[in-house]
Order: C-alpha cells, then structure tokens, then sequence
C-alpha cells in the first residue's frame, strides 16, 4: 500500500468572477494560533476535514483573486468538490447596502474579497464552540487544542510529526484530524476535566456527538437555515449563541448573529452609533440588515474599528485536576 503522504494529491482552481480574498475568508474556521486542525501560512491556509468518506487535508493557496487546492486522504474527493463552496461560492452580497454607513462602506470598499465560508461540516464547527461557552478565548483555544492532539488522528498528506508549526520546507508539523464522533464518546471525564472542559460542556458536546448523523444532514441545501439552527438548539446545552457560531461556520449562514457573546453587542453599539448596546440594542441596530446581518458583524470585524473594553473583565478559570 503507498504510503499516505506519498500519493499524488487530487487539484482542483477556483476561479470566481468576483473578487476572492482567502484569508478574510477562512479566518473564522481556526480557533487560535495553535489550532492542530488549521495552520496558516504566507502563501495560504493547512486546514484539516472529517469528512463523510473520511479524514482529509486540504492545501489553499491565493491565486490572484482566486485560489489553488490540493487535498489528500480518504476524504480528498469531497474535500476537493467542496472547495467552491467553503470559498463562498454561494455567498452573495450583491443585496447588501452598506452605502448609508461609513464604517461598514469604507470596509466594504477594502474587503471586497471577503465571502463567508460553508464547510458543510456540522460537528467539526460545534463541538469547539460548545467548549467555548463562557469561558475566554484563551482557555477554549487551549482546551480544544489539547483534546483534538490527544484525541485527534494525524493529518494525511505531507504533514509531520511534531508540536503545530511551519517546518522549513514550509510543510505543517503536528496537523491533525478532529475525532470522530464515536471518538469524542470514549473521552473519559477525567480527560475532559483534565483538558479545561466542564462537566456541563463535556455533556453537551457528547450529546452532539450521539445526534452527529442528523445533525450534518441539516446542511441539505433544502432545509433552510432557520431549520438547522432550531434542529441544533433542540440539544442540552446548545442555545442561540453556540447555533449561532454553528452556522456561520457550518452552512455559511449570512443572517446568524452570536446573541450573548461577551463583546459583541457593545463592539456592534460602539461602531454604529458610538456607545455601548447590549444585545436587544444590538438587534435593532442590525435589523435594518436582516437577512444579512452575519455580513455586517463580518465587515465591522474587519473594518479595523476597535472599540473600548470597559467592565469586568472575564476571569480565567481553571477547571483541569492537578
């Protein structure tokens, strides 16, 4: 049997009639800067997928204002189909209005390439996100990157052992697959506990993983966005911020806002209108962009505005044994 990092990658070019900036477009799907499952580069992005035939590992790089790919591994066909649509393919902001607004026009006018990215991929965007449930960015990152090497298959394809980094020969080092979902139920408590992750958020993850199978058949292009994100709210511990983050990810859904996030309403308040609002007031200052409204949060993250962070700060909890 040829060895995995050996066989010939299947290609694929993307090359869209719109404006495509891959970076602005992928940042979302990693979850810090030593995420095993996604590595950046200056020429494009390592990212790994489980997919419906199998783990893969996928190779983008910029091409002028489309890109390249190449992926390998069981899933690489899949992976390789899905290119388009992870690059926003789908994504259309020809109806988006930002004119009225000089925040969101002037980042619009220097983000043209940014799309919102479909993995197609339920499960891979959930579980992280449920361990971010009211903790801090640093201690989620961390706890996700500690189960996904422990529990986590190496990545195939040129990828090589070793912590998460560039190697010289600019190849990933410690790239990893997400566990399977029969995987993540054989994680034991004290794992768990160990890696940072509550009980509360350990049970809600599992209880993910037993729906996995129906959960990644609400990416059907027939069932609208609305049915999967109540299809995920439906779970213990699953509530509208953690569906919303889902979705944004998963389905590329252009209307999903994260209502609860501990920044996010006071950021939105401060660039629109100059002072802090809280999630109702967040809500109506976007409803003039319903149908859209992920798409502003997009472009008010990237316009470069940076609002004040008054009020208590989030503690840090450590929730690991020693």
């Amino acid at each position: 049997m040829v060895a995995e990092a050996t066989r010939a990658p299947l290609r694929t070019a993307y090359r869209p009639r719109h404006p495509l900036d891959v970076r602005a477009t992928l940042a979302p799907l990693g979850r810090g800067p030593h995420d095993p499952t996604t590595q950046w580069d200056a020429a494009g992005v390592w990212r790994t997928f489980r997919t419906p035939t199998g783990p893969a590992t996928l190779r983008i790089t910029q091409h002028g204002d489309g890109a390249d790919a190449l992926a390998w591994g069981p899933g690489a066909e899949w992976a390789i189909e899905a290119v388009p649509s992870l690059l926003g393919a789908g994504d259309d902001w020809s109806q988006l209005d930002v004119a009225a607004h000089p925040v969101l026009r002037e980042a619009r006018r220097r983000n043209p390439g940014m799309r919102l990215a479909r993995t197609g991929r339920v499960l891979e965007a959930l579980v992280p996100a449920i361990i971010e449930q009211k903790i801090t960015s640093v201690e989620a990152f961390r706890s996700w990157a500690w189960l996904v090497r422990r529990y986590g298959e190496a990545a195939p394809g040129p990828a090589t052992a070793g912590p998460p980094s560039r190697s010289t020969a600019g190849l990933p080092t410690g790239l990893r697959v997400m566990p399977s979902p029969q995987t993540w139920r054989r994680v034991p408590s004290w794992e768990w506990h160990r890696a940072g992750v509550d009980p509360r958020r350990s049970r809600a993850a599992l209880e993910a993983c037993h729906a996995a199978s129906a959960l990644e058949k609400t990416t059907d292009a027939a069932l609208t966005a609305a049915h999967a994100a109540r299809r995920l709210r439906s779970l213990p511990g699953i509530g509208v911020w953690t569906a919303a983050e889902t979705m944004q990810r998963s389905h590329g859904d252009p209307d999903a806002v994260s209502v609860g996030d501990y920044h996010l309403a006071a950021f939105v308040g401060q660039a629109l209108i100059g002072r802090r609002v809280d999630d109702d007031g967040m809500l109506e200052l976007l409803e003039s962009w319903a149908g859209q409204r992920q798409r502003v949060v997009r472009l008010l993250g990237a316009s470069g505005f940076r609002g004040e962070r008054r009020g208590p700060r989030m503690t840090i909890q450590d929730h690991r044994w020693h």
